[in-house]
């Protein structure tokens, strides 16, 4: 029976094959993890070269493979076929509506100690079948691995978002001023006014986008801060200030007002005109074909946010 046109020249096997490889970075960890012998591994890739009429990788001795710009390319739509071809496969077998699988999950530095292990919890409990893989990231990398298919989803700010990015809302932060126990502001009954601490010394976190939001935070109050340590990890940013090495503006919030010193660190609301509160969600890029267990914890963290919330 001659071949229709638009089936495909070729396999879901050499897909796999030149998947492997490209995420182990050689033949002989491709070879182990789908456990064959190197040279069928390396003849599936060659196939799929042939197959495609395109060079997808480079095979250099003892330095493993480098992917071509075509590689890279259709490594991303191979991901997405091999995974459609699976959920078929489970469908026609009648486990369709099992979740399972892996699911790779970026987050922003601030959001990991906060919110997200009582997500995960919650959600590899009721579905224990699926598999979180979860990476923290700054939103620029987290942006890059979204769109290069490294990641399913991000847990992030709605703040400087891509617009090629679909998200769902999980829950509202407003921001907040931290002071150490001992800073002469720390007594004052009620809300604090930024312009306040203009002359004081600010404990900046600098991990884009918190680093751009708490400087238009200041701005917008009238002032510069004045920065005098900068941290990408949040925990170090309220560690300072409970040395009383400064001041620092945060969303996040821990169920405790210690440091990992056990020294007290005293939140303060901010006064009138209240900067504007910001939206933590859960993004995905547009042009991704989502796994059932990536659908389901989409679905399953905007119905149970409120769960993770320590707020």
């Amino acid at each position: 029976m001659p071949r229709t046109d638009n089936v495909p020249a070729y396999t879901m096997r050499q897909l796999a094959a030149f998947v492997a490889v490209a995420e182990t970075g050689t033949i002989s960890g491709a070879a182990e993890r789908l456990h064959l012998s190197q040279s069928a591994l390396s003849a599936a890739v060659t196939d799929l070269e042939k197959a495609l009429k395109a060079q997808l990788c480079v095979r250099r001795r003892a330095r493993g493979v480098q992917l071509t710009p075509t590689g890279e390319a259709v490594l991303s739509r191979a991901r997405t076929l091999l995974q459609q071809a699976g959920e078929l496969q489970a469908d026609a077998s009648g486990a369709g509506g099992v979740v399972a699988g892996p699911i790779a999950v970026g987050c922003y530095p601030a959001l990991g100690p906060t919110i997200l292990p009582a997500m995960l919890y919650s959600f590899t409990a009721e579905y224990p079948r699926a598999s979180v893989e979860f990476r923290e990231d700054t939103q620029n990398r987290l942006r890059t691995e979204l769109e290069g298919g490294e990641l399913d989803v991000a847990i992030v700010y709605d703040l400087e978002l891509s617009p090629e990015w679909r998200t769902v809302p999980l829950m509202t932060r407003e921001p907040m001023v931290v002071l150490g126990a001992e800073h002469p502001l720390a007594g004052v009954d009620g809300p604090v006014r930024l312009a306040d601490l203009a002359e004081h010394p600010m404990v900046l976190l600098d991990a884009p986008p918190s680093t751009h939001h708490a400087m238009d935070v200041c701005r917008g109050a009238g002032f510069a801060p004045r920065v005098a340590y900068r941290t990408a990890n949040f925990e170090t940013a309220r560690a300072f200030v409970g040395r009383g090495l400064g001041w620092t503006l945060l969303l996040q919030r821990p169920r405790v007002d210690v440091t990992y010193e056990g020294l007290p660190v005293v939140v303060k609301p901010i006064a009138e005109p209240k900067p504007p509160s910001v939206t933590v969600v859960v993004a995905w890029h547009q042009g991704a074909t989502l796994s059932r267990a990536a659908r389901a914890f989409i679905r399953f963290v905007s119905t149970n946010a409120g769960d993770a919330d320590p707020a």
